[in-house]
């Protein structure tokens, strides 16, 4: 899952390497930006995910997907969560969401129920307001992996941004259900019509969604040839010989892009 951050400074990240330099892949990870960093640590180890560290960032992670929990210090925290941004939540799926819902419940995680009374659905909400969404697949190999990035903008602009992560990244349009769907190495990017205001995903729990490029320098120059601004720039890490950079969608979703000698 690209990366997506949670809570203040938090961030959350999965990793996966495509061929094309201008192809983009769900890099698995989340960088959050939380308070409650022992909170949702508990949270995120209750519901099947591995805690590792990595260098300063402690990391929870799960197939597809790596959760950064904490952010730089001096980071400030989040101004508000998930519902709200332009990023309404993230997805994960498990073999039968009833047996994990009973099994975090017994571990003392406080799971809402799904939609019109569906059992194959759940959600959880952290104390620091990072919304996830639990979905069933009974045919997947884990227990638990990460599944989508769901997007909240109103209804005409659906399809403007649809086609902008298929000409940016190379996903490939489709449907999920009755919401319009890109997809990626990694990841689903769903996108759902909302009626209320969005804000930028920046400075929230979830303050950006993050993609792993092959040959990142050469599509930097690609993005800026197609008149996107990148944030920040280029910046290749001579210790790791890793480099990132970042960029704003047009609708302030904020995006690490990250070259990774190795994945997480």
């Amino acid at each position: 899952m690209g990366s997506v951050a949670v809570g203040a400074g938090d961030r959350v990240g999965a990793s996966r390497h495509l061929p094309a330099e201008r192809r983009g892949r769900h890099d698995g990870a989340l960088a959050s930006e939380l308070t409650d960093v022992e909170g949702n640590k508990k949270i995120l180890v209750a519901m099947g995910g591995t805690l590792i560290k990595n260098g300063n960032f402690e990391i929870v992670k799960f197939p597809g997907v790596a959760v950064y929990l904490n952010q730089a210090p001096g980071a400030p925290p989040a101004n508000g969560g998930t519902v709200g941004s332009i990023v309404n939540h993230v997805g994960f799926t498990v073999l039968n969401t009833a047996e994990a819902v009973a099994k975090w419940k017994a571990a003392g995680v406080n799971v809402l129920p799904g939609g019109a009374g569906r059992t194959d659905q759940a959600f959880i909400e952290t104390s620091d307001g990072l919304r996830i969404e639990i979905l069933e697949n009974k045919e997947q190999k884990f227990p638990i992996q990460h599944h989508h990035i769901h997007f909240n903008i109103p209804e005409a602009t659906i399809p403007e941004i649809q086609a902008w992560y298929a000409k940016t990244f190379g996903a490939k349009p489709g449907m999920r259900g009755t919401n319009k769907a890109d997809d990626l190495p990694g990841a689903n990017l769903t996108f759902s019509a909302t009626t209320m205001p969005t804000v930028t995903t920046k400075g929230r729990v979830l303050d950006h969604i993050g993609f792993d490029v092959t040959n990142l320098e050469a599509f930097c120059k690609k993005l800026e040839a197609a008149g996107i601004k990148l944030d920040r720039p280029f910046t290749r890490n001579p210790q790791t010989g890793g480099a990132l950079a970042f960029i704003y969608d047009p609708w302030g979703t904020y995006i690490e892009l990250n070259e990774r000698p190795n994945p997480l």
